[in-house]
């Protein structure tokens, strides 16, 4: 089976679809994000499609990224949202970014438009909105950042852009530290050294690992490492509390766990999909009503 083939199967026979949109990635089943989509798109009357395209269950010949986007792109798809491991991978294959994309040089939706692949990046605004509204707040002094890969990118943008006034960035791969580090060339980040260390200092810490998923079990560091004056936010949102996060509830902390920035991220790549707003309460409705799908 090709990409081409793999795809005829998850798109709709065509008719009276005005929307046909979908997720890549890898382990992205408990993904809620698709009746997100949806869901919304019923509540305003679009006919709207959206798929979730997970890697891992694939034939290893269609699971190539650049030819998944060919296919799409054949079969009429409006966009693609875009997930773990794949936001810089991606680049390559766009013919343009929008600007707050190419500043943070990491990608989690492309629109097909008028023969072009544009890049975008709704992370950032998901995770400030979040930010804004759950830990408004929260001290910003010094905060710790686990992961330096795309999402990190775009966390990383946002806790600058709402005030931080120093973000240590702390990777198993010290590369893609200094990656980020030459990619936002903001004097206020700089390299943590020495994760324990560095959080012992801080106000703050974000992970933005994929550490704490189904399909990536644990914390991203030891728990005993946290303290009751720390706030802790994490990205992801399945599980709902990942083991970080219940640690740090435990240990006292404030907490922010990774449903905001899924809602909001969803918000404006709806948007961008469909020109047309749609309402985040109602989206954070419809995220709530999720039910996962882990069969297929």
């Amino acid at each position: 089976m090709n990409a081409l083939d793999a795809l005829s199967r998850l798109a709709p026979p065509q008719g009276n679809i005005a929307m046909l949109v979908g997720l890549i990635g890898r382990g992205i089943q408990a993904s809620r994000t698709p009746y997100m989509h949806e869901a919304e798109g019923a509540r305003l009357g679009l006919p709207y499609i959206y798929r979730l395209i997970d890697l891992d269950c694939l034939p290893p010949a269609a699971a190539h990224l650049p030819t998944l986007l060919d296919a799409a792109e054949w079969l009429g798809f409006s966009g693609l949202n875009i997930t773990h491991p794949y936001k810089q991978q991606v680049l390559p294959q766009l013919h343009r970014l929008a600007p707050e994309a190419a500043a943070i040089g990491a990608v989690n939706t492309v629109v097909f438009r008028h023969g072009e692949r544009i890049g975008y990046n709704t992370d950032c605004w998901g995770f400030a909105e979040s930010f804004r509204q759950g830990l408004p707040q929260a001290r910003k002094r010094q905060v710790l950042l686990l992961g330096a890969g795309g999402a990190g990118l775009a966390v990383a943008r946002a806790l600058l852009d709402l005030g931080v006034e120093r973000l240590l960035v702390h990777d198993t791969d010290a590369a893609r530290v200094a990656q980020l580090l030459a990619q936002l060339g903001d004097s206020r980040l700089a390299a943590a050294g020495d994760a324990q260390t560095a959080l012992a200092e801080a106000d703050g810490l974000v992970n933005a690992t994929p550490v704490g998923m189904a399909s990536y079990p644990g914390s991203p560091i030891p728990t005993e490492w946290l303290r009751p004056e720390l706030w802790v936010a994490d990205i992801i949102y399945f599980p709902a509390e990942t083991a970080l996060l219940q640690a740090a509830r435990a240990c006292g902390c404030i907490t922010l766990p990774g449903a905001g920035m899924a809602i909001f991220q969803a918000v404006k790549a709806f948007e961008l999909f469909s020109g047309i707003a749609p309402d985040p309460a109602a989206m954070a409705r419809h995220f709530l009503a999720a039910r996962p799908n882990l069969s297929d």
